[in-house]
């Protein structure tokens, strides 16, 4: 069984073309979990109009934690065995399921990461993602300039609960994802582009885009990262 999962808040240009290019590789016992952060436009009644069981929404109850937390609320309603993560605002690729799930039934507890199209708001392709990111396997690398980007990810629920939870204050679900498989699972890349990854100016993630953060906030951002992950490791083996 496979779970989708999609954090929504004011998606409501791009959610429809989303779920259209993802329900027609589900099967029937599939599942999309959307969890909301109180959207203020048509978002919700767009993903009700649809009617379909296998679209599973949730709220966010507790009222704007982001998109970070937005996610860790859809995961803790998964029950699939594969698990995908999705944005609200790009386009699956027609083969992204049937490829990522047989890497998956394969190898099992990996973390499955891929290339992806890089569009503009109206979907014109700009390049690919991996000619602005280039993967790179290593902890310490990828705790200095991360590579992961979470809608290209896709992992076991076995690896989902060592996961969750994701610990208060950090900034970035796909961070810590990677950064914990570097240590205990295994990354496996594939180099076919499996998504139309779209930026636009209302994108409520900073992937793709320069960052304007302060020298000390990075700092911090990576140390962060770095005293919760060793706390995992330690106690939570």
């Amino acid at each position: 069984m496979i779970s989708v999962c999609i954090a929504t808040c004011n998606g409501e240009k791009y959610i429809k073309e989303q779920l259209d290019s993802i329900l027609p590789q589900l099967g029937e016992n599939d599942e999309i979990i959307i969890s909301d952060d109180n959207s203020v436009d048509n978002t919700i009644d767009i993903i009700q109009s649809y009617n379909d069981t296998r679209i599973k929404f949730f709220f966010n109850k507790k009222e704007n934690k982001g998109y970070t937390y937005n996610f860790e609320n859809a995961l803790l309603h998964v029950s699939g065995d594969y698990i995908f993560l999705s944005d609200q605002d790009d386009i699956w690729v027609e083969n992204k399921v049937q490829v990522i799930q047989s890497c998956l039934q394969e190898m099992g507890n990996v973390l499955i990461m891929t290339d992806a199209f890089m569009t503009d708001a109206d979907g014109n392709i700009q390049k690919q993602l991996s000619e602005w990111r280039h993967y790179r396997k290593g902890f310490w690398k990828n705790l200095y300039k991360g590579v992961y980007v979470g809608c290209t990810m896709a992992f076991t629920k076995e690896m989902l609960q060592y996961f969750l939870p994701i610990p208060s204050g950090l900034y970035g679900h796909d961070v810590w994802f990677g950064l914990l498989s570097e240590l205990k699972y295994k990354i496996v890349y594939i180099k076919q582009p499996l998504i139309y990854y779209r930026r636009h100016d209302s994108v409520h993630s900073f992937s793709g885009k320069k960052s304007k953060n302060s020298i000390w906030f990075m700092f911090k951002y990576r140390f962060d990262f770095f005293v919760e992950v060793i706390k995992k490791r330690m106690f939570y083996q």
